[in-house]
């Protein structure tokens, strides 16, 4: 079969729409455009009552009451709602809060604008595959944290967290909870229960759902989580957020997550298969390819690879026809190597030579057999330049090579 082209590997970026959540959206760009806070009129009613039949499709996937979702712009909002929510309602209780050095930069960047309010902030270490240690956290709690933020899974190396050990951890030590969910929810179960989470962040366009909603999950009885709004207006979202709700896009965030219940199993096996294809196409055609993250535990479709001797954007730029990322979205305009793979103990050098395969539910093995033989062209041609490669293959260990200026 023909392959199709460009190809799109960079599904942690983004998803497209699936079909089934555009022609849900549809009517409500349309016939049914009320304000879900119009409630003395039928336009209103229908907003609202489509709010809360979507409300009750996302609560079903991640185990959590309906009531218990908070509609926000998207993950970096939730984020920020979550965790500076929760630092200004607690601060009497605690001004400690314990992160990771890998998550988001909207979980990051929240804590460090808390440091400059007065807040105490631990960033705990990874293990080499990217793991959080359980045990760490247990040792850095302190009767002053009010908070753990750890996320689900790892957008760069798909990594997945011992949250459940986690969870059960800050129950104990009656400590609330939070996730940074969006890169696992729709591709692995996930219930907020049984990972004992008190909040937790999703978004709607990392699961085939559009840009620009997510929700927050905040946990209404024991504990009930108390919240202090970011946002002030007209008192939406039980207080929590104001601001008029995106009624379009929440029904696809709906319908995107009743779609990812039936389809996760299936998809998550064929991705899986997928993602082994590639890594074994790789190691079949190069020598000196990396994995980074955890070979097991990690996301289905999710494959992080450093290609010795090669300069990760020179290879970016060669693939043009291959949509692929060298790492977080919401960093790429930046030269400096990766923070995650930096955290894991890789070098600034292999860091720069990394780059991040997004699996999606439209690709085929057609499509990573025709990458594999991309990656194999290109990444050969450009060792063919560099001197360091040719070295290395003629046995010299570059880690010990006397080095002089003439």
């Amino acid at each position: 079969m023909a392959v199709k082209l460009p190809i799109y590997m960079d599904h942690h970026a983004t998803t497209p729409v699936a079909p089934e959540v555009f022609e849900a959206m549809r009517p409500y760009f349309l016939e049914r455009f009320g304000n879900a806070a119009s409630r003395n009129h039928a336009f209103g009613w229908a907003a609202e009552s489509a709010v809360e039949a979507a409300r009750s499709q996302i609560a079903l996937l991640i185990g959590c009451k309906p009531v218990e979702l908070v509609f926000t712009s998207g993950a970096t909002e939730s984020d920020n709602l979550a965790i500076k929510g929760v630092a200004q309602a607690y601060r009497e209780k605690g001004t400690h809060i314990i992160t990771s050095q890998i998550e988001h930069h909207a979980v990051l960047d929240s804590c460090k604008r808390l440091q400059k309010d007065g807040f105490q902030v631990t960033s705990l270490p990874v293990s080499r595959d990217g793991r959080v240690d359980p045990a760490d956290v247990a040792k850095a709690l302190t009767p002053k944290t009010i908070l753990v933020s750890i996320m689900l899974a790892n957008n760069e190396i798909g990594t997945v967290q011992p949250l459940a050990e986690i969870g059960r951890l800050c129950k104990e030590r009656g400590v609330l909870f939070h996730s940074d969910a969006v890169q696992g929810v729709g591709k692995i179960p996930v219930n907020v229960d049984a990972l004992g989470l008190d909040l937790m962040s999703l978004t709607a366009h990392k699961l085939y759902g559009p840009k620009g909603v997510g929700a927050l999950y905040v946990r209404m009885g024991k504990p009930r989580v108390k919240l202090v709004a970011q946002m002030d207006g007209g008192g939406h979202e039980k207080g929590r957020r104001s601001g008029t709700l995106n009624v379009p896009g929440i029904v696809g965030f709906g319908k995107a997550c009743e779609l990812a219940g039936q389809l996760m199993a299936g998809e998550a096996a064929r991705l899986t298969a997928l993602r082994e294809r590639l890594w074994a196409g790789i190691r079949a055609r190069l020598d000196h390819a990396h994995l980074n993250g955890h070979p097991t535990l990690r996301l289905p479709g999710n494959l992080n690879v450093s290609f010795e001797y090669v300069e990760g954007e020179s290879l970016l730029m060669s693939l043009k026809d291959v949509a692929v990322s060298s790492g977080s979205a919401c960093t790429s305009a930046s030269l400096e190597p990766s923070y995650v793979l930096k955290a894991l103990g890789i070098g600034e050098a292999l860091a720069h030579t990394s780059i991040r395969f997004g699996l999606g539910r439209g690709n085929t093995e057609e499509e990573v057999d025709y990458v594999c033989d991309r990656l194999a062209e290109q990444v050969t041609r450009l060792r063919a330049m560099s001197p360091l490669y040719e070295m290395a293959q003629d046995g010299v260990d570059l880690n010990t090579a006397q080095w002089s200026l003439h």
